[in-house]
């Protein structure tokens, strides 16, 4: 009876201890950083933004840099920031925490280092780097994909190698745009979660700049997506901040719209933003397309302004199919028919099919369509811009090139 009585009761300090030491385990990684993004807020010659969660909201928001690849965070060297910590209930009365911070005065053309986390040992995230934009940067590209627009695990799996697929195809892409529907509901954070899980390597090293879908803003809620991410607040006025906003790179002006809502602001303010800007290349990403698998109607007088400003290319997502337009003016093709387009004569409209795992029926031709399909397969594009061309090259996820198109000024 004695043996037995000592056997039942170490069998139940080990529980005990087991039971101690897995919550023990659980606080210690609740407070680790996770859906880690980094963005460009201001300038991308000397600043970089950083947005993570927590799963316990009442961290500190801290982040560190030091030069150099690979460095550690014990030197007289480092610099440490302090940013924001917001409360955001995900549901099943859950709330985690939302972080962000920025770094500015940044040297261009340099190697950080870098790690957020709330300031204790335990709870720093994985060191990573980045290198910022260089003053006599001649030619850069951007990784373009769109509608990522997942559930479950295995359909974020798929977003992963796409964009794995994109940085092997182009390795020393500086940017990523995402042009929308990043997940099929926003208020799913297990979906977030698998989002920047399947992608935190790259994610976490370049900038990645998103675009406002219909799965992102829902009846003019956004909370869920501009929670993720730290993006700049010069956009257009009403416009949900984050949702709306222009950045330059290297010899491009960037302009983020929202289809979603505030299309009539966001006109003004179109139009406002490409009449102050001196760069050569003008850019434009959006998520329902002017001219795409359909046209949108809402968005004529955007497509105005394109004109108007000589916008050369249009990134668009939303159908779920790969789309390429002739270049356009006024509502008509321009141009000899060809895959190069001359001296700012038209617009071009492209959609990058989908990153994730809806894939739509392929919608009739319409008059605008120089290249239309549907490959049943992930895709991406590169834009790479160096001196007075413009190339966009558009990739599946087996890395086979499907399409490519020269712009030049």
């Amino acid at each position: 009876m004695r043996k037995e009585f000592i056997w039942v009761g170490l069998i139940g300090l080990v529980i005990l201890i087991i039971v101690v030491g897995l919550e023990w385990m659980k606080v210690g990684q609740s407070e680790k950083p996770k859906s880690l993004v980094m963005t460009l807020k201001h300038s991308a010659l000397t600043s970089r933004a950083f947005t993570w969660y927590t799963e316990s909201p009442n961290t500190d928001s801290i982040l560190q840099l030091v030069k150099g690849s690979n460095r550690d965070f014990d030197g007289q060297d480092v610099i440490t920031i302090t940013g924001s910590t917001s409360k955001v209930d995900v549901g099943n009365n859950h709330v985690q925490g939302t972080h962000k911070a920025e770094a500015t005065g940044l040297e261009p053309g340099t190697v950080y280092s870098y790690r957020v986390g709330s300031g204790k040992d335990n709870e720093w995230s994985t060191q990573a780097s980045f290198t910022t934009e260089s003053k006599e940067m001649d030619e850069f590209t951007l990784v373009n994909v769109t509608d990522s627009q997942g559930i479950t695990e295995g359909d974020f799996d798929l977003w992963g190698k796409t964009l794995n697929k994109a940085f092997e195809i182009f390795p020393t892409a500086q940017f990523i745009v995402h042009n929308g529907d990043l997940t099929e509901e926003p208020e799913d954070e297990v979906a977030w979660d698998h989002f920047f899980g399947k992608a935190t390597k790259w994610l976490t090293r370049v900038p990645f700049m998103p675009v406002t879908g219909n799965h992102d803003e829902v009846n003019g809620v956004a909370d869920r997506y501009t929670s993720h991410f730290n993006l700049p607040d010069n956009g257009a006025e009403g416009s949900i901040v984050g949702t709306t906003y222009s950045f330059d790179y290297g010899s491009a002006h960037i302009v983020v719209l929202n289809t979603e809502s505030n299309i009539k602001e966001q006109t003004k303010w179109l139009k406002k933003d490409l009449a102050g800007t001196d760069k050569p290349w003008k850019i434009i990403a959006m998520h329902r397309g002017a001219y795409g698998g359909k046209t949108y109607n809402k968005v004529e007088d955007w497509v105005s302004i394109f004109d108007q400003y000589e916008v050369d290319l249009v990134l668009q997502g939303h159908n779920h199919e790969y789309s390429r337009s002739y270049p356009l003016r006024d509502g008509k093709i321009v141009g000899d028919g060809g895959n190069i387009v001359n001296d700012r004569e038209g617009t071009v409209y492209v959609v990058t099919n989908t990153a994730g795992q809806k894939f739509n029926e392929k919608k009739d031709d319409q008059f605008y369509h120089q290249v239309h399909f549907q490959n049943q397969k992930q895709m991406f594009a590169g834009v790479t811009i160096q001196a007075d061309t413009l190339t966009f090259q558009a990739y599946d996820v087996d890395g086979e090139k499907l399409d490519e198109l020269v712009i030049q000024h």
